[in-house]
C-alpha cells in the first residue's frame, strides 16, 4: 500500500548494494495548490547487476532514467517504491514527479493563514518521510549531499540547510498558488550540504 514502510532486512540488503553521493533536486512550487513537482538525480554507486529500489510516495511518476535507459513508470513504480534494475558500478537516476502538499505535517506541508491570506510551506521529514518530496534512498545510513533548485513566488522567502542565494526572475506564471492567481516567479539555486541523511534536510 501507498507509504509502505521499509524494515530492517531491506535497509541491510539495500545498504549492501549501494552507495549515494550526491542528490540534485529541483522542486516547482508553482504548480497551483494541491500538487508540486519534483525533479530528482541521484548519483550512487552500486553492485554491478544487482536490483534494487528508491523510496517514492508520489501522485504520479512521469519519467523514470537510470544511467541513460528510460523506464517505464507504469512497471517500476509502486507501493511507494521505484524498481532499479541491473545497477552499474556508478550510477545516475533522474526521476521526475508530481508531488502532493500535505496539510498533516509530514512531508512538505501547505498553510494558507485565514488572517493574512499568505501560503506557508515548511519540511517535516523525520524518518521515513522525505520521500513525500522526492525520489530517496530512505535509510539514516544512506547519507548523501544534496543541491536543491526551489522555483518560487518571487515575493517568498525560501530558506533551507545551505545559506539562502540570491534568485533568478523568471517571469509570470498563471495559477501558481490556485486557481487564478498570478505569480511572478524566481529560482533559488542552493549549494550542496555537507553529508547528511535525508531526514535532517529541509525547507
Amino acid at each position: 500500500m501507498p507509504g509502505t514502510n521499509l524494515t530492517r532486512v531491506e535497509a541491510q540488503e539495500r545498504a549492501a548494494v549501494v552507495k549515494t553521493q550526491r542528490y540534485e533536486i529541483t522542486l516547482d512550487l508553482t504548480q497551483g495548490a494541491e500538487q508540486f513537482g519534483a525533479t530528482t538525480t541521484v548519483h550512487f554507486s552500486g553492485t554491478p547487476g544487482a536490483d534494487t529500489f528508491i523510496d517514492l510516495i508520489a501522485d504520479e511518476v512521469h519519467e523514470v532514467t537510470l544511467n541513460g535507459h528510460s523506464l517505464d513508470p507504469a512497471e517500476v513504480f509502486a507501493d511507494s517504491r521505484v524498481t532499479l534494475p541491473s545497477l552499474e558500478a556508478e550510477n545516475t537516476l533522474t526521476i521526475v514527479s508530481d508531488q502532493r502538499y500535505m496539510n498533516t505535517g509530514e512531508g512538505l506541508h501547505r498553510f494558507q493563514d485565514p488572517a493574512d491570506g499568505e501560503v506557508y510551506l515548511y519540511s517535516q521529514f523525520e524518518v521515513p518521510d522525505s520521500r513525500r518530496m522526492f525520489a530517496v534512498f530512505e535509510q539514516p545510513d544512506l547519507k548523501a549531499t544534496f543541491e536543491f533548485t526551489v522555483i518560487a513566488p518571487s515575493r517568498w522567502q525560501v530558506v533551507s540547510n545551505q545559506p539562502t542565494p540570491e534568485s533568478e526572475p523568471r517571469g509570470a506564471v498563471e495559477n501558481a498558488l490556485g486557481a487564478g492567481v498570478s505569480e511572478e516567479v524566481s529560482v533559488w539555486r542552493f549549494e550542496p550540504t555537507p553529508i547528511m541523511s535525508s531526514y535532517i534536510t529541509a525547507l
